[in-house]
């Protein structure tokens, strides 16, 4: 029987000290850059959350930007630019110093974005026309204050574009490679680009990137999957699914199911480590606002998926104590818990669950803001607070 708390080698390749996982939260730390191609940049501040967080058995970090045209959301970190890549390696120097194994999530958003954090002010792009009716990016409004805009309507992606792509995450993957990061995690869910892809309502293209087949609609994803496999080696590329997820204005998907056992064969075939499930009902709206409500796992779902995926599946579904963790793993079905919010205000989370120490909670005003260390590394371990205590 598995254990919350035991080591596990991801991929074959990669060590992990226990099967805790802290998953990607974009959490508007960044800073400037010099230069508008720098883009907005990883720093020492994010080096130190980082870090402190270093104990979980795998960190995948929050969602980098894989090009200028792929910055949907305002203050999130990029890895196309030499200065970005510069930021990013204080950040993987510093969780292996502390014995830690950190992959980067990357994204595109496509449609969930708005032309005032694009180049040039162009509009965003997605898999077709359909704007994402009554969701919303933080971005700038007209009079050029931050704040939650209604997405834009996108442009469609160009056949010759879209396998472009393939090659701009080819990139991104190499410059995360090179600055230390232990693997990469595509973001397949949550309403971004490949899933407006793959979903069979919203893809309605009629190219070799079309709704028409299964094939056609994963075409995108699998494509970057090789050429990222290719870039990483196999053991070190996970996936994030979303199957029902409804974040992003996505159209409820009568395929879902089928198109979720067909990503399980097919990654499973190309050398693909780990399967992040985001396994939850996520309502339209915006990142501050959304409350996050856990879908019960679907167990025979999921062992069809398991019969023909031969990687590791990661389930990220409102974990908060270690019960429901180790009873997740006890149905053999995943293979580590990922505990999101969580980690935001306990950076020492495996060493609390493990000991049944009491976990502390974030102000969650706190959680997307440009207040630097308040309600980001400036949560103290227990250990600390309980010596603090008996002194006084």
């Amino acid at each position: 029987m598995a254990d919350l708390f035991e080591s596990q080698l991801l991929g074959g390749t990669v060590p992990l000290r226990n099967r805790i996982v802290m998953p990607p939260m974009t959490r508007t730390r960044t800073s400037e850059g010099v230069l508008p191609t720098d883009g907005d940049l990883p720093n020492a501040l994010m080096a130190t959350y980082y870090g402190q967080r270093a104990s979980a058995g795998l960190i995948i970090a929050e969602a980098t930007d894989v090009d200028q045209s792929s910055h949907g959301y305002a203050r999130t970190p990029g890895i196309h630019s030499e200065a970005q890549m510069q930021g990013w390696r204080l950040v993987t120097d510093e969780v292996h110093r502390r014995g830690g194994a950190i992959f980067q999530q990357l994204w595109h958003v496509g449609r969930m974005a708005h032309s005032s954090m694009l180049p040039n002010g162009q509009a965003p792009v997605g898999a077709t026309g359909q704007r994402a009716e009554g969701s919303s990016v933080f971005a700038h409004g007209a009079d050029g204050r931050l704040g939650y805009m209604p997405t834009e309507t996108p442009r469609p992606l160009g056949t010759d574009e879209a396998s472009a792509m393939v090659d701009t995450f080819a990139k991104a993957a190499a410059n995360a490679r090179k600055v230390g990061f232990d693997g990469v995690e595509l973001h397949a869910a949550n309403g971004y680009l490949f899933e407006q892809f793959m979903n069979s309502v919203l893809n309605t293209r009629t190219d070799r990137y079309g709704g028409g087949s299964m094939e056609d609609r994963t075409r995108l994803l699998m494509e970057v999957v090789e050429a990222v496999v290719a870039e990483f080696g196999p053991g070190r590329v996970g996936v994030r699914l979303s199957p029902f997820g409804k974040y992003g204005s996505m159209p409820t998907d009568p395929l879902v199911e089928e198109t979720f056992l067909y990503l399980a064969e097919q990654l499973g075939r190309r050398g693909v480590a780990y399967i992040h499930l985001l396994y939850e009902l996520m309502p339209d709206g915006n990142m501050e606002t959304a409350e996050f409500k856990p879908r019960y796992l679907d167990y025979a779902l999921l062992a069809k998926a398991r019969a023909v995926f031969p990687g590791a599946f990661i389930w990220c579904g409102g974990f908060n104590d270690r019960e429901r963790g180790q009873a997740s793993l006890d149905t053999g079905l995943v293979d580590l818990i990922a505990f999101g919010r969580p980690y935001i205000a306990n950076p020492d989370l495996v060493e609390r669950l493990k000991h049944g120490w009491p976990l502390a909670v974030a102000d969650r005003s706190t959680y997307y803001t440009r207040r630097g260390e308040v309600g980001y590394t400036d949560f103290p371990a227990y250990r600390s607070v309980a010596l603090h205590a008996v002194a006084d």
